[in-house]
């Protein structure tokens, strides 16, 4: 029988549509979560109404914001700009102040869920980083807020001290917790609540405390490399194969021209060309192989946005600020933006680990990525990202460990 932990994760207040978290135009941002249907409980939880189960908020010292200091504060916010790079997103940069057309969204702290032994933690081992969660989405009509699934999932954690980044994909097809209690292919949360609930299915199966998510879509990743004049990107003979196949059914749904490419090897990229290249899968590696692909293509944009004129960002704005989503505080951003050289990427890996995963064909939810087992390779991502070598894994984790397992066991291998 799974075991069930004595400790929940904590549950907020129903998440709002995005056309009432636009309204709310004085809150102050904060983060993203998973929309649940409970109701205040002795001013403290609240109640599940399909379990009936009552859940903990999470609380925060109400001074915390303030008590920072300002060497830590600008730190942080130096640490968003380089993710904001990394993620394309240099597009916001010059354009988010002169119109309204960019996805943005102010989320109360209190609509994320974090684990309680995370929360402590946050104090310890986890202290001095910055976690964000970074989303592209397969489409191509400027589908970002939901019911679209999530092509890419990736953690970009950044060491505010250092300045050392490192990337973490998640693969898509990973099975885990959807942070409703329900299982499957991760990124069908984004698909059924957009990055808040995908925000909180990280957060609960990974023992994280990302408050944070950008959001980018097909347009919005090609247009942004044009504007950087394209990257370089060593192609092979496998992936010659299907890039062009990729083209053309992008080139199609965007309705624009495309360039085939005709040759292997260490080439430049534009910006259609770099997208077909992020999305190839059939081949050898496959979905493990794409994410790869995708960190590479990312870490491309990053080093050629650090160098690109003002002129350049603002071409990018122009042409494709209404293709991010975002919960950042572009203001603040902006500010700061001739810092991004201090930060690096010095690592990127994919979850689960090679050394603690399986596939198989899950009943009729199709082959999956099975993470054997959950605690393993949450104890590794810790390692990774926190450099914490003695890191134990929540009850949580623990609970859902013990269901994947029971959910899984009889179709590791299969085809």
């Amino acid at each position: 029988m799974t075991t069930t932990s004595n400790k929940k994760p904590v549950r907020k207040k129903p998440v709002r549509h995005e056309d009432e978290v636009h309204a709310r135009s004085s809150h102050t941002r904060s983060g993203s979560g998973h929309s649940s249907s409970g109701h205040s409980t002795q001013g403290r939880g609240s109640v599940n109404h399909s379990t009936g189960e009552v859940r903990n908020k999470k609380k925060r010292p109400p001074e915390s914001a303030k008590a920072r200091s300002k060497k830590k504060r600008t730190k942080i916010l130096l640490f968003i700009v380089e993710i904001f790079v990394l993620l394309l997103m240099v597009v916001v940069l010059y354009g988010v102040l002169k119109t309204e057309k960019v996805g943005k969204v102010d989320i109360p702290e209190e609509d994320i869920v974090i684990n309680p032994e995370v929360e402590q933690k946050e104090e310890t081992t986890m202290k001095g980083y910055r976690n964000i969660a970074l989303f592209g989405v397969d489409s191509t009509t400027g589908a970002l807020t939901k019911n679209t699934r999530s092509d890419t999932i990736m953690i970009a954690s950044i060491n505010l001290d250092s300045g050392e980044c490192r990337l973490v994909s998640v693969y898509r097809d990973t099975y885990l917790n959807l942070s409703n209690d329900s299982y499957n292919k991760c990124n069908a949360a984004y698909a059924k609540g957009g990055p808040m609930q995908a925000i909180n299915m990280l957060n609960m199966n990974l023992d994280l405390n990302i408050t944070d998510f950008v959001t980018v879509g097909f347009a919005g990743l090609s247009d942004t490399i044009d504007a950087l004049g394209g990257v370089m990107i060593d192609v092979d003979d496998a992936e010659l194969q299907h890039i062009n196949n990729y083209q053309l059914c992008m080139a199609q749904d965007l309705k624009r021209d495309y360039t085939p490419v005709t040759s292997t090897g260490y080439q430049q990229l534009d910006g259609l060309q770099a997208t077909a290249y992020c999305r190839i899968r059939y081949t050898k590696g496959d979905d493990f192989k794409r994410a790869e692909r995708q960190r590479e293509v990312l870490m491309a944009v990053a080093d050629k946005a650090k160098t690109a004129s003002p002129a350049t960002l603002n071409t990018i704005a122009n042409n494709v600020f209404n293709e991010i989503y975002t919960s950042l505080d572009i203001s603040e951003i902006l500010e700061l933006l001739g810092e991004i050289s201090k930060y690096s990427i010095v690592d990127e890996g994919g979850f689960p680990d090679e050394t603690y995963r399986a596939t198989g064909t899950i009943g009729s939810k199709g082959s999956c990525v099975v993470p054997v087992d959950l605690t393993d390779n949450v104890t590794w991502l810790h390692k990774f990202l926190f450099q914490d070598d003695a890191y134990i894994p929540s009850e949580e984790v623990k609970s859902y460990s013990e269901k994947i397992k029971a959910d899984t066991s009889g179709y590791i291998g299969s085809k």
